[in-house]
């Protein structure tokens, strides 16, 4: 093979998408319970989203640093009024891992204290400072420690160091491990009462996954700069770091340069804005509440009738279902054979669980479906 992978490949050479559902040269049909890569909000192959590129890409598709584009104002109007940024800013730029690492420089610019804090174990970007956090600059909170006293949980945290709180709202590379809700307002609490800084990553949680337009919504928090990548697109590589009105003013006066080639570019805002517009007009963030209550309900059938099942967490589209750890339980194999039965999941070996994100689009009967052949897996595991 020509091409370097970092994951177990299946040999299923994908030609045709349509929706929830992949088809391979041979024809089979594949229902994509991973969107892609978290990233096909709007199920695969959209065509008003394909629309929209075509129209873009038969004007103008780049246009560099120097100039402005009607499109990307619409654009950023669109996610400044989502996020209620009023007077706030934009900045466009091609993957999540960027737009986290620029939305970290952007508050490390203009904080006044050196330091970070974030949850431990929580992905945040693949390179930087925010995937390399060095111990001197970075401080690590563990949810597994918490026994649900907020206060006595963060006593001993130096706020008065910390410039700014990096929150992931639940994703935690895959593990689906949701915050505390009481715990993530304390930390707000303490930040702003220190003049800090509120980061959101929300480059997977963002844009319906979770049942809400943003994972932080959850949260009764306001934040200072939101970073979105993924689903914004619906495949198309495009990400955003938004910015309140006051980051925003406190980086023009300092005068923060950044420069990437696709910075801004006319035809990624033209995805974005098609994919914000279709979730509008269709009400897809009441679909996925209610997808995800039926997703959540199969998924609990199964733990309450199979003993290798450890737990059901999640929210929205946004779901994991974790086993019992059991060196002899074949989870690589039950991952396999629910792909041979036609239903892409994900699956972390290291949290022993199986990952359901599908697009926002997807369907009862996917679901029910689903749920069924994976029972029949489990049962002959049993």
């Amino acid at each position: 093979m020509s091409i370097l992978n970092y994951c177990e490949i299946f040999n299923s050479d994908i030609v045709l998408a349509d929706n929830c559902h992949i088809a391979d040269s041979s024809g089979k049909k594949y229902v994509d319970f991973e969107s892609g890569v978290w990233c096909t909000s709007l199920g695969h192959n959209n065509k008003q989203v394909n629309e929209a590129l075509i129209r873009q890409l038969n004007t103008i598709s780049h246009a560099g640093g120097r100039y402005t584009s009607k499109v990307v104002y619409e654009a950023a109007e669109k996610v400044l009024e989502l996020l209620n940024f009023i007077d706030g800013k934009c900045t466009f730029l091609s993957s999540g891992s960027e737009a986290v690492e620029f939305g970290i420089r952007v508050a490390q610019a203009v904080m006044d204290k050196p330091c970070f804090l974030y949850l431990d174990n929580f992905y945040l970007s693949a390179y930087g400072i925010s995937a390399t956090r060095n111990e001197e600059e970075w401080i690590p909170l563990n949810l597994s420690e918490y026994k649900g006293d907020p206060l006595d949980f963060l006593k001993d945290i130096p706020f008065d160091k910390i410039g700014a709180f990096v929150f992931e709202p639940g994703n935690a590379s895959g593990a689906v491990n949701l915050p505390p809700k009481e715990l993530i307002k304390a930390i707000e609490d303490a930040m702003k009462a220190t003049g800090g800084i509120i980061i959101v990553d929300e480059v997977t949680t963002g844009i319906g996954r979770t049942g809400k337009w943003f994972g932080f919504q959850h949260y009764d928090i306001t934040p200072d700069i939101v970073s979105c990548g993924k689903g914004i697109g619906n495949g198309y590589p495009v990400s955003v770091v938004a910015m309140s009105k006051h980051i925003s003013e406190l980086i023009e006066k300092i005068g923060m340069r950044y420069a990437q080639s696709h910075q801004n570019d006319p035809l990624g805002c033209a995805a974005l804005k098609e994919v914000i517009s279709i979730i509008e007009n269709e009400k897809m963030i009441q679909k996925a509440a209610n997808m995800g209550d039926m997703l959540e309900s199969e998924l609990k059938s199964l733990l309450i009738k199979h003993k290798c099942v450890k737990e059901v967490r999640g929210v929205g589209l946004m779901y994991a279902l974790e086993f019992f750890r059991d060196n002899q339980f074949p989870l690589k194999k039950i991952h396999r054979e629910l792909f041979d039965s036609g239903y892409i999941a994900g699956v972390n070996p290291a949290a022993n669980l199986l990952r359901f994100y599908p697009p926002l689009t997807i369907e009862e009967a996917h679901i029910k479906n689903m749920a069924s052949a994976l029972d029949k897996i489990l049962l002959k595991h049993i």
